[in-house]
């Protein structure tokens, strides 16, 4: 998993502010060896591969601290419905895979989004029987936190009108009938996945190697995973075989808390490939399918203050017996009322974790109150963000939040109170490509330009700023500063090359900027070819 390398000749931006660039890097074992000029760091060490970087900017090897990596591997190979303008080329997608399907097999996929759609309504099982009548119909929305399935799916599912509504879940049902309509929302949708046929090992082998052949290719050298025991297991059967080609930091599901504490197994167990994460939890839902909790209703839709998918006193006892056995909690909270939920139980709690070292995050963080805003500093939580959904959800935050958007997604507010930022893509959610997400922190704006001058734009962020907090904030939020984050004497050999020095150009032109060589425990695991390797 480990090799030997020597780049040279490049604008290399360590990220240690005790030596900020360099020119050249040598990794031997895996591990940086030297750094500094070219000529120096070249310097009795003949016979080790070198990598002429010819001028080119490098940064350390980009983590992204919040995906679903196997899930993005999976998807490749599912239906893929995101960006469908309309129901009907949503529809079309589904009846083309139906059309090579044998009958009475499941068709999963993801990725529909009827905000995108005219009228933005919840799509029905009937639409699904049209054009997929002889099979199973299973289909994550954009935001993983509804699914849409047709009439025989709910049956396989058993899933009928009598059937009472899970805890933290809803099936949305027709006014007039009380039927099931085809759309389970949150725990619902969880449970229903529950009963789907899983992928087997070899799936998900597959999975996992096709989904890290393109993060390498994107620069991602690191993931924090947020799966589960079925993805881990893979993890773990690839790193036996010394076949992981990136880092893994993957978070235990709370099914699997009681497991996990029996074998005692802690957040940081493991090695710099491969170590057990914290626990993710769930406080709510998400913006798209209104079902984050919220402290005031949504925006013209005054019965709705979202869902809250676990209470402050369950919430409590899960978290006491985690942070009892070492393991160290993630909490999923989108809304301002489920953010301010964990925090009054993180604070609640703090004398559990904090002598232990253990540091809680909050995913997503994606609505604060005023009040809010500097409790995560104060109590030393980490915010694990994620910059690209605040360009996708615009529009949605606008409609659906109004002015109260004015603390959305507030990454300046954040990290000016003291708050470590830990950045990632929630991909397949979003694009897994972190430039992308750069490009978002540090302009607000969407590909196109949009916004001009940025939404909410006194919330965005350096490009320094965004780039430390995909390295040593990433870094951080897992305990592996000390090994990983930056470029310096001791730490992991993993670069990333770019076309363009993303600190010396328009912010607006970021999103072009291409990888050219992603370099990952010295091993060179992607190149487009440009540089010159000898």
């Amino acid at each position: 998993m480990s090799g030997d390398l020597i780049a040279v000749n490049g604008a290399i931006h360590t990220m240690d502010a005790a030596q900020p660039r360099v020119e050249a890097v040598a990794i031997e074992g895996g591990r940086i060896v030297a750094l500094g000029d070219s000529a120096d760091v070249r310097a009795g060490r003949r016979g080790t591969p070198l990598l002429d970087l010819a001028g080119h900017a490098a940064v350390p090897g980009l983590t992204d601290a919040h995906l679903h990596l196997v899930m993005y591997g999976l998807s490749l190979q599912q239906v893929d419905l995101r960006a469908t303008r309309s129901l009907s080329e949503a529809l079309e997608r589904v009846r083309a895979r139906a059309a090579t399907a044998r009958p009475g097999e499941w068709l999963t996929g993801r990725g529909w989004d009827r905000n995108l759609w005219s009228p933005p309504d919840f799509p029905t099982r009937r639409a699904l029987d049209s054009v997929a009548p002889a099979n199973l119909v299973a289909l994550s929305s954009k935001d993983e936190h509804a699914l849409w399935v047709n009439s025989a799916a709910l049956r396989a599912l058993g899933v009928g009108a009598a059937t009472a509504d899970p805890e933290g879940g809803r099936i949305v049902r027709d006014a007039g009938t009380g039927e099931p309509t085809g759309i389970l929302l949150e725990r619902a949708a969880n449970e229903a996945w529950g009963h789907i046929p899983a992928p087997g090992p070899q799936e998900m082998r597959r999975a996992v190697l096709a989904a890290a052949e393109r993060a390498l290719s994107l620069g991602l050298t690191g993931v924090h995973d947020c799966e589960g025991g079925a993805e881990l297991a893979a993890f773990m059967g690839l790193w036996r075989e010394g076949a992981l080609p990136l880092r893994v930091y993957a978070h235990l599901a709370r099914e699997g808390l009681d497991a996990a504490v029996a074998l005692g197994l802690r957040s940081g167990f493991g090695d710099e490939w491969l170590r057990v994460g914290h626990l993710k939890l769930f406080a709510d839902g998400s913006l798209g399918s209104r079902t984050a909790d919220m402290l005031e209703p949504y925006e013209g839709d005054p019965g709705n203050r979202g869902v809250t998918v676990v209470d402050a006193a369950a919430l409590r006892e899960i978290l006491e017996r985690a942070v009892r056995a070492g393991i160290a909690p993630a909490t999923h909270a989108i809304g301002d009322r489920a953010v301010r939920r964990v925090l009054d139980v993180y604070a609640q709690t703090r004398h559990l974790w904090a002598p232990q070292g253990l540091r809680p995050r909050i995913e997503h963080v994606q609505l604060l109150a005023p009040a809010d805003v500097p409790r995560l500093g104060e109590l030393g939580v980490v915010a694990s963000m994620q910059p690209i959904h605040a360009t996708s959800d615009i529009d949605m935050a606008e409609a659906y939040w109004g002015a109260r958007s004015a603390g959305a997604y507030a990454w300046r507010s954040l990290l000016d109170a003291g708050t470590v930022l830990a950045f990632g893509s929630d991909c397949p959610v979003e694009t897994l490509d972190p430039l992308a997400g750069i490009h978002a922190a540090a302009t607000r704006q969407r590909p196109d330009g949009t916004p001009p001058g940025g939404w909410r734009a006194e919330q965005g962020l350096g490009v320094d700023d965004a780039v430390r907090a995909y390295t040593w904030g990433a870094a951080y939020a897992a305990g592996e500063e000390a090994e990983k984050g930056s470029l310096a004497l001791g730490k992991v050999g993993d670069l990333v090359v770019l076309s363009d020095d993303i600190f010396r150009m328009e912010r607006r032109a970021i999103g072009q900027v291409r990888v050219l060589a992603t370099v990952c425990g010295g091993r060179l695991a992607f190149s487009t070819g440009d540089l010159t390797q000898s």
